[in-house]
């Protein structure tokens, strides 16, 4: 009877006559004890019915497709839960969002970042116009000497013709001396060639500028681009423009070293990593692209075979500041001396309590409710000082960390073991130090956002190339995707700025390759010497439209 009365499954009908009876017979603290023991059963047996539930939910959506939108966002009903939840655990009083506290005076005129609503803007002027009349029929039956043209209505309209691609023919005529050439002077004189960024290819700055941003930025596989060039009449074979990358990224090794150097002398860094294929015989081995982002100035991308300490001491080798990057393990060795500062990235943290939300929303929503109200005080202050910025989090964003973290203590023994709670909740009290550590320097940012948005170039570019051929095909990606995305961040036309630094390279000092990173390159462009000697190429003229073409 009391192994029938105590082995209770969640598909027994539970005699609760047999058990009370059962229990009549107990010492009191026996009895309390047992009956402890079957609520906490019956309480786990509930949380593990609701975790069943939501894996086999999220299996069937795997087996139909159906994945779903990956944006961390509640819907509105639960946003305001959520705000009303931390108006509760702060002791708030009134409306839920004077939980959130008010900004000091200094940052009473900052408003709050929002996302702007996009504006038309009118067609570019340096377009050519093709301009055209219609004229109403009844017009132009009867002739325009019968009408009085009193005004008139334009509009502009975006067309598109075929590519062009020009030959540039360079004539090089040799002249001699009329009545021979004086003493120590050659008899011919002729112009040396015009210089070209890889001297024994056939093709200028220009063209190679566009095969670089079409591969790299707009993420075309070579047989794609390949195709492409063949519908314009060009046979140019994949394994020469592979060759022509390769050439040109040697070209840029010193610029792109040179925003690496400058890079690692900045106070803080975020970082990340992400897998790639690399092709091989039998099969397809995983390299690991990286990426480093120094904040307003460079963004650098790094490969490596393996992803592992090893790795990491070669892309940060000297690095001495602050790292913003995800709780890897690959990480911990830099931080045990102390020249390197460990900060963690409160979007990982929330992301953990975002999946538990299916299983535990009670919990879930308290988590987020105070990591919202942290984000919602950064959004506030995102244009403010670095001053500014350590005094509001100190003053209001502190007491959240607080409160968040004797929160997590509380409960961290009533959750069960291995639930997304409580990997959540373990998550956040393993980085507890790191995950402070913003409260410390205004600079800092709340999170590792930076990195992970920029390696999504890589992301997107794999699904497209599938897998990198070599190391050193995955060398040369990232020479330029740090140069292209560099440009974005900068605001700079990326094949503008390939063109220009592909006349520029190779006469260029290495010593001064720091000048032409798209960090300092709009200071760089208006020096009258760079001008003057972009000015003189040919080729740029020519790809720039400056030059008018001569009919063949």
């Amino acid at each position: 009877m009391t192994g029938r009365a105590l082995a209770v499954t969640t598909e027994d009908v539970i005699d609760a006559s047999a058990i009370t009876e059962y229990l009549a017979g107990l010492p009191s603290e026996r009895e309390a004890a047992i009956r402890e023991t079957f609520a906490r059963a019956l309480s786990e047996r509930d949380e593990y019915r609701k975790l069943y539930t939501i894996l086999v939910e999220e299996n069937e959506r795997l087996k139909r497709g159906l994945l779903g939108q990956k944006a961390e966002r509640l819907p509105k009903n639960d946003a305001q839960l959520t705000l009303e939840i931390l108006g509760m655990m702060l002791g708030a009083q009134g409306e839920a969002a004077a939980a959130l506290p008010a900004m000091p005076p200094v940052l009473q005129t900052i408003p709050e970042h929002t996302r702007r609503k996009p504006i038309r803007k009118p067609l570019p002027e340096e377009y050519t116009r093709v301009e055209f009349d219609v004229v109403p029929l009844d017009v132009q039956k009867e002739g325009t000497d019968y009408y009085e043209r009193v005004s008139n209505t334009t509009s502009e309209t975006l067309e598109r013709r075929p590519a062009s691609v020009v030959v540039v023919r360079i004539n090089r005529p040799k002249f001699v001396r009329k009545g021979g050439p004086r003493p120590g002077e050659p008899v011919f004189h002729q112009a040396p060639p015009p210089e070209l960024p890889i001297p024994r290819a056939k093709v200028g700055p220009g063209f190679l500028a566009e095969t670089v941003v079409r591969r790299f930025d707009d993420h075309l596989p070579m047989n794609r681009l390949e195709k492409i060039y063949a519908r314009d009449g060009l046979d140019i074979p994949r394994s020469t423009m592979c060759g022509w990358h390769a050439e040109l990224a040697a070209l840029a090794v010193p610029v792109v070293e040179a925003m690496r150097r400058d890079a690692l002398r900045q106070p803080y860094l975020c970082t990340d990593a992400t897998g790639v294929l690399v092709q091989a015989k039998q099969r397809c081995r995983t390299g690991h692209f990286w990426v480093l982002v120094a904040p307003e100035l460079h963004v650098l991308f790094e490969y490596t075979p393996k992803h592992d300490g090893a790795a990491v001491d070669r892309i940060l080798a000297g690095y001495e500041g602050h790292l913003v990057a995800d709780a890897h393990t690959v990480y911990d060795h830099l931080f045990k001396d102390g020249k390197v500062v460990e900060c963690g990235c409160w979007a990982h943290a929330r992301r953990y309590f975002f999946k538990a939300l299916g299983s535990d929303p009670e919990r879930a929503r308290t988590a987020l409710a105070i990591i919202g109200a942290l984000f919602q005080i950064e959004r506030r202050i995102a244009k403010a000082s670095r001053e500014e910025r350590q005094a509001v989090r100190r003053a209001h964003s502190a007491s959240l960390v607080d409160e968040f973290f004797s929160w997590c203590n509380r409960e961290e023994a009533r959750v069960l073991d291995d639930t997304p709670i409580s990997k959540g909740i373990g998550y956040a009290l393993n980085q507890r130090v790191a995950l402070g550590r913003f409260l410390e320097d205004g600079r800092l940012p709340i999170h590792n956002n930076a990195s992970e948005l920029q390696l999504r170039r890589q992301v997107i570019g794999r699904k497209n190339w599938l897998f990198v051929g070599t190391d050193d095909a995955a060398h040369v990606n990232t020479v330029f995707v740090s140069l292209l995305a560099s440009c974005a961040m900068h605001r700079i036309n990326p094949w503008e700025y390939l063109l220009d630094l592909f006349c520029l390279l190779p006469g260029w000092t290495k010593s001064r390759a720091i000048e032409l990173a798209p960090a300092y390159w709009t200071k760089t462009r208006d020096h009258p010497d760079v001008q003057a000697r972009l000015e003189e190429n040919i080729f740029r003229g020519v790809a720039l439209g400056r030059h008018t073409a001569k009919p063949p």
